[in-house]
């Protein structure tokens, strides 16, 4: 298999009569112009159909309990810190 990278406007010839251009593209996309007689049969595919699942996994997430206790434990350390070092906290609503 052949790897090419191209600029856009850049574009490669298949045969005397098959012309691929590079017109750009975005993070996850590109956009390829093929110019081909009719009689040839173009389609998309993809290439990792034949590929078997990963033996990795998502590690899960922590428990919403967790988190809500992570988030205390830290609240009650900022306040330990800011009594300490004699800092006032000022909360501010939206109105």
């Amino acid at each position: 298999m052949l790897k090419l990278s191209l600029k856009p406007g850049e574009y490669i010839t298949l045969g005397d009569n098959i012309k691929i251009v590079f017109s750009g593209g975005s993070a996850n996309n590109i956009h390829l112009l093929v110019d081909a007689p009719r009689e040839i049969n173009v389609a998309r595919n993809s290439a990792g159909k034949d590929k078997k699942p990963s033996p990795y996994y998502k590690e899960k997430g922590i428990s919403k309990t967790a988190q809500r206790e992570i988030a205390e434990i830290l609240m009650r350390e900022k306040r330990n810190q800011s009594h300490v070092s004699g800092e006032e906290t000022v909360t501010y609503k939206k109105r």
